[in-house]
């Protein structure tokens, strides 16, 4: 019996918004708080604006515009037309997403790939219904899947093969979330927090002094688990993102197939790391790095993130014993708080 879990829950959610009192002779800044549906989940804006403005439409026209561009949703965004094999030009959105991608693929030795979006489908985690696969199939698909197989010129995507489709799921929910950070800083707002799917940027100390804090989810045993705090994180002028295997998957015969497919294999992850939590100075490379690490396993996500400088990292995963453990950058540590204040 096929059971897919459908239900997108934020990996990571706010715990505090705004504890406390402002100090005596601080005129109190108002907050703005709003939230919408963008992507096929929720996304929630704070700030602090001593105009008091309402953005909320200027927001979600980002956001519109911004599907138009990347989102496999829409029809004849630039990505379902460019997977379509149309002639389109790129525009910049496609093209900063796109290269970001590249990086983080060359980087992680293709743990990270936009192409794998064939694959994703077959398995049954995106549009189509799941096929039945053998190691034939899945090697047939492997034929025209690899970060090396395409590239940009002239504003175009150039495929070796036509049958390559693109996804961006691990990398523009990112970039979305920074972008309209950049929105809110171009009109003078240097002080918000903005989450989308539980995908988080914080900028800025609250007018009372205090930091934007946010939460890690434990992972739980299913998707209806109750969502309760791992660690807390005080995140200022940082991004947080999570990926984890626990919230996405479905179940055949008792078997549990997680979303992480592995690009080298063409199957789903099997090792015991559940979530991969990544802080870094922007959204989207968060974002990007989280899954790659989800793909790569405990051991050589620990290895690989303590060589990059600009990015810190807290895993879960269980051991042999299949006990609960923890992994922190020495880094990150600096940004736990108590989970009881």
């Amino acid at each position: 019996m096929l059971k897919v879990q459908t239900i997108n829950i934020g990996i990571i959610f706010m715990l505090l918004f705004l504890a406390g009192c402002y100090p005596k002779g601080t005129e109190k800044v108002k907050k703005i708080a709003f939230q919408g549906e963008a992507q096929g989940t929720y996304y929630t804006v704070q700030y602090f604006d001593n105009n008091e403005r309402d953005l909320k439409n200027e927001i979600d026209s980002i956001l519109t515009a911004f599907d138009q561009s990347l989102s496999a949703w829409v029809p004849n965004s630039i990505l379902s037309r460019v997977n379509r094999n149309e002639t389109v030009l790129l525009d910049k959105y496609f093209i900063d997403n796109f290269n970001l991608s590249q990086r983080i693929a060359s980087e992680t030795n293709g743990a990270f790939d936009c192409t794998l979006g064939p694959l994703i489908e077959a398995w049954g985690f995106g549009f189509r219904e799941k096929i039945t696969l053998d190691q034939h199939k899945i090697d047939s698909i492997k034929e025209f899947i690899g970060y090396g197989k395409v590239h940009i010129e002239n504003n175009q995507l150039i495929k070796s093969d036509p049958r390559i489709e693109l996804s961006f799921n691990a990398v523009a929910q990112g970039y979305s979330v920074d972008l309209l950070g950049q929105y809110l800083e171009s009109v003078g707002i240097d002080i918000y927090l903005i989450d989308i799917g539980g995908e988080i940027i914080g900028k800025g100390i609250k007018p009372d002094g205090d930091v934007w804090k946010v939460g890690i989810q434990k992972p739980t045993e299913d998707e209806l688990g109750e969502i309760e705090a791992q660690i807390k994180i005080a995140l200022t002028d940082k991004a947080l993102v999570t990926s984890g295997s626990y919230r996405k998957y479905y179940e055949v015969d008792g078997v549990r197939y997680s979303h992480m497919i592995d690009p080298s294999t063409g199957y789903p992850v099997t090792h015991t790391m559940l979530s991969a939590t990544v802080m870094a100075d922007n959204c989207a490379e968060a974002d990007a790095y989280a899954t790659a690490f989800m793909i790569m396993g405990i051991e050589k996500a620990t290895e690989s993130v303590t060589q990059i400088d600009s990015l810190e990292a807290f895993f879960i995963y269980t051991d042999e014993s299949g006990i609960l453990q923890t992994f922190s950058t020495e880094g990150l540590k600096k940004f736990i708080l108590p989970i009881r204040l």
